[in-house]
């Protein structure tokens, strides 16, 4: 019973684990992407403004988010390892307003969508203070929600 019970216990331990491992082996092999994609578009910055291709400053500027957007996950990313395989709210928050904005330059035909993706972008802003303002450690539990051993 008792060895039933360990070999029970040792894989219980071993399937988060391996989990884990999973998602940080695919979390490395998705900043190699990432990576290659900003360095493809860094090599089309520099093919525009060496060349003067267009002269689309909304397709410039849309290149120039999408860049962003690969510079914070990879960003993002890198602070999972870092804080201990946890992803900060506010690197999504960022990529959010930046998406958005993206959105904004790229479709502005049409008033009431730029409207809604504006006070998205007001949403997204308050829940950026209100998560600024919050206390970062938990509260206390209360001894009612405890379990009991």
């Amino acid at each position: 019973m008792n060895q039933k019970h360990n070999t029970y216990q040792q894989l219980v331990k071993a399937v988060p684990k391996s989990l884990q491992l999973f998602l940080n082996v695919c979390l490395v092999l998705l900043a190699l992407i990432l990576s290659f994609l900003l360095m493809k578009e860094l090599i089309e910055f520099l093919n525009i403004l060496l060349t003067g291709g267009t002269s689309d400053y909304k397709l410039f500027l849309a290149n120039i988010l999408i860049f962003f957007l690969y510079f914070e996950f990879i960003t993002m990313i890198i602070k999972y390892f870092k804080e201990d395989y946890h992803f900060p709210l506010r690197y999504f928050i960022y990529i959010g307003i930046t998406a958005m904005i993206r959105l904004i330059i790229v479709e502005h035909d049409h008033a009431i969508n730029t409207l809604i993706y504006a006070l998205i972008i007001l949403i997204l802003i308050i829940s950026y203070f209100i998560i600024n303002i919050t206390p970062l450690e938990r509260p206390v539990r209360s001894s009612i929600l405890m379990k009991k051993d």
